[in-house]
């Protein structure tokens, strides 16, 4: 690397398998699409669409699944050199089922155990980790061990230099409840300094929800920008200098709203590199966001600059 990347990422990776067919529960559906999948693999992938150097530490099975991943982020313009094959477990799948507006059930076939909570700390590129501008990492990676460690190892590696990311990434499954989650969530934030969540996750790290008491509980845990997802009312994000954007969602015809977070994710960093005011990073952001809502897949789908301004630019 000559370099450093604009964005490294670290968490989940896996192949998404999603029905052809919208409105059909998993008994009934006869074909499906195959996708790469797996949130920290999508926001890398987002970035990389509007123009940004991304990588992504994960790990993937030793298997054919593990390097259909290898192509697909090649093809997407991800670096794939810290995605490291795990010969015990297999590469994830997780197939969802599609019912339109709202309604996106996913199931995660990750058992034994996933490989990329195989993650060691001391096969971590820590010099690439530091000079990123901006890293990211998510609250699955937090789950089990050694994973945890490692993620932990990374964020504290960065001693909060540029932008580190704490995707709050609550998936209930993944851990035997949310009290086993909390103290790990409360170390992450005292070395992010920006909180990215939905409400349901932001409950999760503070114990509030109120979307305003939520952001300023994400503050005084240590972050310096806290980002409250809320649906169809829209994203709030508060600044510790006091700046606040609250902007509604953009709206469209949803197909599959389970990649928007992803491609909100992957903006949000695209904005704070290019040091855009809070509004307009938020934007930007729910414009991404809709995009991909309004289409089927989730990394595939990631839309381009000139895609995020063309639907900017019809109000």
């Amino acid at each position: 690397m000559t370099e450093p990347y604009d964005l490294i990422t670290m968490g989940r990776i896996g192949v998404d398998l999603y029905p052809l067919q919208t409105g059909v529960p998993l008994p009934q559906v006869e074909t499906f699409g195959k996708f790469l999948g797996g949130s920290a693999t999508n926001v890398a992938v987002a970035a990389a669409r509007l123009g940004r150097s991304t990588a992504v530490i994960t790990r993937t099975g030793d298997d054919p699944f593990g390097t259909y991943c290898h192509q697909a982020l090649k093809e997407f313009g991800v670096d794939d050199r810290y995605v490291t094959p795990v010969a015990a477990y297999p590469t994830p799948v997780t197939f969802c089922e599609i019912f339109p507006p709202d309604d996106f059930p996913l199931y995660f076939y990750r058992l034994p155990k996933a490989p990329d909570l195989e993650i060691h700390a001391d096969e971590l590129d820590l010099d690439a980790v530091r000079a990123a501008r901006i890293f990211w990492m998510t609250g699955t990676g937090l789950c089990a061990e050694p994973s945890r460690t490692a993620t932990l190892t990374a964020l504290e590696a960065r001693a909060r230099r540029g932008t580190t990311v704490f995707d709050l990434d609550w998936r209930p499954m993944f851990w035997k409840d949310p009290e086993e989650a909390r103290p790990y969530y409360a170390r992450a934030l005292a070395s992010a300094t920006v909180a990215v969540g939905n409400l349901d996750e932001c409950e999760i790290a503070t114990g509030v929800r109120e979307p305003r008491a939520a952001a300023e509980a994400l503050l005084a845990a240590g972050v310096e920008l806290a980002v409250v997802k809320q649906g169809p009312k829209g994203v709030l994000a508060v600044h510790r200098d006091g700046t606040t954007a609250e902007v509604p969602p953009v709206p469209v015809e949803v197909v599959n709203g389970l990649g928007a977070g992803d491609a909100f994710g992957g903006s949000l960093c695209h904005g704070l590199l290019a040091g855009w005011d809070l509004e307009r990073i938020m934007r930007h952001a729910n414009a991404a966001g809709a995009i991909v809502a309004s289409r089927l897949a989730c990394s595939s789908a990631m839309p381009t600059a000139s895609e995020v301004q063309d639907l900017l630019g019809r109000g």
